[in-house]
């Protein structure tokens, strides 16, 4: 495989000449991209530094950072790792790279590298400067604003005198470059310096950064806006966003598992040949991060045994005969209205009722409902980001009240002052009834989001709606904000109202390899092989099937699987029999990853069972998304690397 590192160390004249009558230099090196990932070691780094100190050069300190021209990341660690008695910044990286940190810093930037023409261009990477990879670098003259591509003329030997108030005449949307590096140089103490040295001329005629300019400025701000990072997968809802729900019939063999949550199983209170009801709890929580189960159906308990379970591999599970008489336990009945409940009532309704997260996690609800601390706004998600998933949006446009009702719900218990439901903008006929619905309700405003995925994952949908930021290893509570999904919403609504606990949900069965595919209002244990035969079944050979999205869901061998709580949607699809390579570090993971973190780096730290460097390296905040195995060119598989490494150091927390 070819490397297509974009740079590469000048030669000791050029470095010579470079670093005459300059001293204090703090190094900043780019590790090589678009090259295989071999090491994590930087030879132009150590070969300059041997370099510079046989000079009598004084060195204030070193930074390794991967894709500096990542502006993002880059400025978390600049300026404040840079020591005051620092004179000049030594730029080991690309034109781009040196760019990003002359913006960044104050301090005069010195280019200590060529970039490489042969090796295509710059200016990939979510930041405001371009470099045409020119490989005839004028940024240790210009301040380190390049006149190739920030002057609209592309002009080279000085301020063409066209400016207006700063901006270009030929395009007044661009500030003038010319007059932007007499600026910088000023500010430096470096202007005279400037303006005796002569200038080249130079043809420049044959890089065509317009190019590159015009693809920057397409993606900037899809990327950026809401949330850093995030993808944008093929969606494929529209083969049931236009359906309406089906109930479907419960199965006659009723498979219910202890554990549908975030946290210990519940403990099972029936046994063999007792007769249960509908809302009959039959196993309860065991402890505070646990939750109730309840009966889906009346019938008699035919076993409590393990039984097959998605992500546990097997599962203590409680085996009930359905008799179809839909037999209602003493227990479901309605409460008193919500005006009358206080706060401690309402907690304790949401914990007898087993509700959880709907939207994937499954984390006990009534743990949310009790922080321990301040909390100013509750958000309902109705993202559904996940490709393929409906559940959500069917749940908002035929039961808005009840969705609106358990907002509300949620607003009196937390004493919180306003509500956010969270929309994606592909799901108008949502947005535009909900906006009717709440017209007459000022504390519930409905925020359209842009669809990118994960716009559901919590933290980004807070920082979309609030623009807050949920801190390292904290919980929205932490920035007054509690999430819950539309699902769980509609789920308080029924017990409050109906007393009925948590024991039906809508699932989306679909996928390119299921011929009929539907949403449907399905009863906690129905066997899923059943549903996935209504629809059709699964037509073909070579198919992979997903419990929940295509990209956060997990993957399974066949279908004969209760629906749990947390069960929004089956999908049947293709095989992807793409075959993993090297990691050629070209970046596309760390742009994409919204939680910011550099997740080629787990792959590599994974295989070395570097459990401690994965630690190091924040893998503890990865929400496990998939957008960097999504993303990967070398078709990597990251966030299985990333689930082994976390698995690991809980291990050794233990």
């Amino acid at each position: 495989m070819r490397n297509h590192t974009k740079f590469k160390l000048r030669n000791h004249e050029e470095l010579e000449a470079l670093l005459e009558g300059k001293d204090h230099l703090f190094v900043i090196a780019c590790s090589r991209c678009f090259e295989i990932f071999e090491s994590f070691e930087h030879p132009d780094r150590d070969t300059f530094l041997k370099f510079a100190c046989g000079q009598g050069k004084n060195i204030t300190g070193l930074l390794q950072q991967d894709f500096l021209c990542n502006r993002i990341q880059t400025s978390r660690k600049l300026p404040v790792q840079i020591p005051q008695d620092t004179e000049n910044l030594v730029v080991i990286a690309c034109g781009l790279g040196v760019q990003t940190v002359a913006v960044l810093a104050d301090i005069p930037v010195i280019a200590a590298c060529n970039t490489l023409p042969d090796r295509g261009h710059h200016g990939m990477a979510l930041t405001e400067k371009k470099c045409g990879a020119c490989a005839q670098c004028y940024l240790n003259v210009t301040g380190g604003i390049c006149p190739v591509v920030d002057c609209a003329k592309g002009l080279l030997n000085g301020q063409c005198g066209g400016a207006k108030e700063g901006k270009c005449e030929v395009n007044p949307d661009r500030n003038c470059a010319w007059n932007q590096i007499q600026q910088r140089l000023a500010q430096q103490g470096r202007l005279e310096e400037f303006i005796q040295q002569p200038v080249q001329v130079r043809d420049y005629s044959k890089v065509n950064h317009k190019v590159i300019q015009d693809y920057v400025r397409s993606i900037r701000e899809s990327r950026l806006e809401g949330y850093y990072g995030g993808v944008h997968p093929s969606e494929k809802k529209e083969r049931t966003a236009q359906l309406p729900l089906k109930r479907f019939p419960a199965s006659d063999i009723i498979t219910i598992p202890v554990s549908m949550h975030m946290g210990a199983p519940a403990i099972p209170v029936v046994s063999v040949g007792d007769y249960v009801m509908v809302g009959q709890k039959i196993a309860k929580a065991d402890g505070r991060i646990s939750a109730n189960v309840h009966s889906s159906v009346s019938g008699t308990v035919l076993a409590v045994e393990p039984r097959p379970h998605v992500t546990m591999g097997e599962c203590i599970s409680i085996v009930i005969k359905n008799d179809r008489k839909e037999r209602l336990h003493e227990s479901v009945r309605p409460n008193r209205p919500l005006e009358e409940l206080d706060r401690e009532e309402m907690i304790a309704i949401v914990r007898e009722a087993g509700i959880v997260g709907m939207g994937g996690a499954g984390f006990p609800t009534h743990v949310k409902l009790d922080p321990g601390m301040p909390i100013d706004t509750v958000l309902l998600n109705g993202c559904e980001c996940e490709p393929g998933l409906t559940a959500d949006h069917r749940l908002l446009l035929e039961y808005t009240d009840d969705v609106l009702f358990g907002l509300n719900a949620i607003i009196k218990t937390v004493n919180a002052k306003k509500g956010v439901i969270v929309i994606e903008d592909n799901k108008q006929d949502a947005i535009e009834i909900l906006r009717e619905k709440t017209a007459d309700q000022a504390h519930i405003e409905i925020v359209t989001a842009r669809t990118k995925y994960p716009q559901g994952a919590e933290k980004m949908m807070i920082r979309r709606a609030t623009g807050r930021t949920v801190p390292r290893g904290g919980i929205p509570a932490d920035v007054g904000c509690i999430v819950d999904n539309v699902s769980t919403g509609k789920a308080i609504a029924d017990a409050i109202r109906n007393g009925m606990p948590l024991i039906e949900r809508i699932v989306t069965i679909t996928g390119d390899r299921i011929p009929n595919p539907g949403n449907f209002i399905t009863k906690i244990g129905t066997n899923i092989q059943e549903m996935v035969d209504a629809c059709g079944g699964i037509t073909g050979e070579d198919v992979t099937i997903k419990a929940g999205g295509p990209m956060m869901g997990y993957e399974v061998n066949g279908s004969d699987f209760p629906v749990k709580k947390v069960t929004n949607g089956w999908i049947a699809a293709d095989t992807n029999h793409a075959i993993p390579c090297e990691c050629i570090k070209c970046g596309r993971c760390v742009d994409v990853c919204p939680m910011e973190l550099q997740p080629l780096y787990f792959v590599q730290l994974g295989g070395r069972q570097d459990y401690q460097g994965m630690l190091k390296r924040n893998i503890m905040d990865c929400v496990e998304c998939r957008c960097c195995d999504y993303i990967c060119s070398s078709r990597l598989p990251i966030v299985s690397m990333i689930k082994m490494g976390k698995s690991a150091i809980k291990g050794m927390k233990q």
